[in-house]
Parts: C-alpha cells; structure tokens; sequence
C-alpha cells in the first residue's frame, strides 16, 4: 500500500508517494505533464519486493498549484531533499521522458548519488545532441499549444504519446486534470528550462550502470534518433520496446517490467 506524503517548499507542495518493501529503492520519475499514474504498473508488481518512490513533480497532479518558477536544478534539488527525508541512498532511478532528464541532473550534481539509471523515452543532456532550431522551438511552444482547441489538444496528447488502449486512456485522464491554460503553461515551462540546461552545456558523465528504454513507435519529436547517437555515442545499452510509443512503460508493462528487473538483479544486486 503506497504511503502519500508531502514536501513544502516556497513555490508549492510536493505530493509523493512510497513504499517500503525491500531493497534497492526504485525511484519513478514521471514525464512532463504526466503525474504519478504513469508508473502504477511498475509499481504494482516492483513494489512487492523493492522499496519505491514516485511523486507529482512540481505543477503536476497533485502538486498544484505550484508557482512556475523553478529550474531543472530546482527539480533535482527537491528531489534531493525528498530522498534525504526519506533516508534513501543510492537509489535506482528511473525516468520517463522529462523524468529521465531530472535524473541526469540529479546525478550532475551528486556523481554517487544512485546505484544505477533508466531511462524510458528520454534523451541525453548533453548541448552536442540537438540542433539549435530544436532548443529554439523548445523554448517557445505557448502559443502553439494554445492555438489548438482543448478537446484536440488531448486527443492528440494521448494518442501521440501511447499507443495502447490502457496508455491512450490513462493519458488523457491525467491531461484532463488540468485547465486548458494551465496545461499549455506547464508545458511551456517544462520545454524551456530543458532547452535551458541543455545550453548550459554541462558535461554528464555517469559512474553506475544505465540503461536506455525506447518504444519503437516513439512519435514524441527526435527521441528515436537522440536514442540512437547516444547509443552509439556514449555506449549505453539501448532497448527498443516492440509497438510501445513514447509512454513505453504503459504500452508494454510487462516487457518493461522484466527488463528493469533483469537489470536490477543483473547490474545492481550482484
């Protein structure tokens, strides 16, 4: 049974979610717009023999309001501080899309900090792998969200997003949480403090293992292509999820839960 709890801070409260099983403690980040649901069914079957956290990042679900005024390191921070309340050290952490990039940062600013990384639908921090039209188009997408009518806008979120039934549907669920404005706010806040860090041009060496998780049918911009460079690039075990779209970890469960538990036993536990 997960545990709510909350953490204040001076822009808002941070809602978040635990579990205490066993050890190694997973750690879930959702991505941008998406709250602590995204991850039910990770949790669901992990958290009966691993210990787990999943919050509502700061704007998202429950964590609202929340004021708009925060960084990329500002999310790290908070979570810095959550895990130290909790007494959890070198978690496993786990991303998806906007998550996986708060990981990056989160291990930036503290090298030791996890026993290990996954990244689902999310990308690289460093400034080498994007174009600067992409950080551009990033740091203004306000006014193209809100030029589209509401309804669209989630049936578009949902089905470019997910591929199956569950993920389409949980998707829209949690779009339909917000207000229309708030919506595209929060998505143009989170798109420019990402193009924001990437620009800061930090370098992002890991020393645990990590493991790259990428749906097949990702629509959501150049995430196949940023997967492939880093890769390639980096050396990074990557693993393409078969039919799963950009949310892979609700289009495909149990591939992807066999997979973050082959990983943990193989390259966390030994």
């Amino acid at each position: 049974m997960m545990e709510e709890k909350t953490f204040q801070t001076d822009l808002g409260t941070i809602h978040y979610w635990t579990v205490r099983t066993g050890k190694p403690w997973l750690v879930f980040l959702p991505g941008l717009t998406a709250d602590h649901r995204l991850f039910d069914l990770q949790i669901e079957e992990l958290g009966r023999e691993f210990s787990c956290l999943v919050w509502d990042a700061p704007g998202h679900g429950a964590s609202r309001p929340f004021r708009l005024d925060f960084s990329m390191e500002d999310l790290a921070g908070y979570l810095q501080k959550i895990l130290e309340r909790e007494q959890i050290e070198r978690p496993v952490l786990i991303g998806q899309s906007l998550g996986g990039y708060i990981c990056q940062i989160y291990m930036r600013l503290d090298p030791d900090a996890a026993a290990g990384f996954v990244s689902i639908d999310s990308c690289s921090m460093h400034r080498r792998y994007y174009t600067g039209a992409e950080l551009g188009l990033l740091k203004h997408t306000k006014w193209m969200y809100l030029s589209i009518p509401w309804n669209w806008l989630k049936h578009w979120g949902a089905r470019g997003t997910a591929c199956s039934e569950y993920g389409r549907a949980l998707m829209k669920r949690m779009m339909e949480e917000y207000e229309r404005r708030e919506f595209c706010a929060l998505t143009d806040h989170g798109y420019r403090i990402l193009a924001q860090a990437v620009e800061a041009g930090h370098t992002y060496q890991f020393s645990c293992p990590v493991l790259l998780l990428c749906g097949e049918k990702d629509a959501a911009g150049s995430g196949k292509r940023y997967n492939r460079s880093w890769t390639k690039r980096e050396g990074y075990p990557l693993i393409w999820i078969p039919g799963a779209g950009h949310n892979a970890n609700t289009d495909a469960p149990e591939v992807v839960n066999r997979i973050l538990r082959d990983f943990i036993g193989k390259d966390i536990m030994e």
